[in-house]
């Protein structure tokens, strides 16, 4: 029997390529993203359902609140090169409803209860613009590309 938060939010067809990377990345996850998940899983935050590696169109989302259209992004180093395609993949997010929060991988390392407060914010107030510009991150100055700078 098809559940019902699912089918509204995404095609009944994934494309098989896309399912499949979503399930491989399950296995291959970051440190960062295991720890969170371990936080997020079952209902931990205020009861809200999250899925890990979730498909949404040609993407695959780190976290997703499907009840709260939430997606969370977990960021490493590699990504302060790649803010413009972010930002793209945001605005496609956005244009569908979703709303993107992205945190430094260091972050949930670092600070996991600053994290879970933010993402509880984010869960409470489902009128936040989204804070998915690295521009709006709250360690956005000590990001790893700054540190190497430094």
């Amino acid at each position: 029997m098809p559940r019902s938060d699912v089918s509204s939010t995404r095609p009944k067809t994934i494309d098989g390529v896309t399912l499949h990377r979503s399930r491989a990345l399950r296995h291959e996850a970051t440190g960062a993203e295991t720890k969170l998940w371990y936080a997020l899983r079952g209902g931990q935050i205020e009861n809200f359902k999250f899925r890990r590696q979730y498909p949404i169109g040609k993407f695959i989302v780190d976290f997703c609140c499907v009840g709260r259209k939430l997606i969370i992004e977990l960021d490493g180093s590699q990504h302060a090169e790649q803010a413009a395609d972010d930002k793209e993949r945001t605005s496609w997010f956005e244009k569908r409803g979703y709303r993107v929060i992205r945190f430094w991988n260091f972050e949930v390392m670092e600070s996991l209860a600053d994290v879970l407060d933010r993402i509880k914010e984010a869960l409470d107030d489902a009128s936040a613009p989204s804070p998915a510009d690295p521009s709006l991150r709250s360690v956005s100055a000590t990001s790893p590309a700054t540190k190497r700078a430094r």
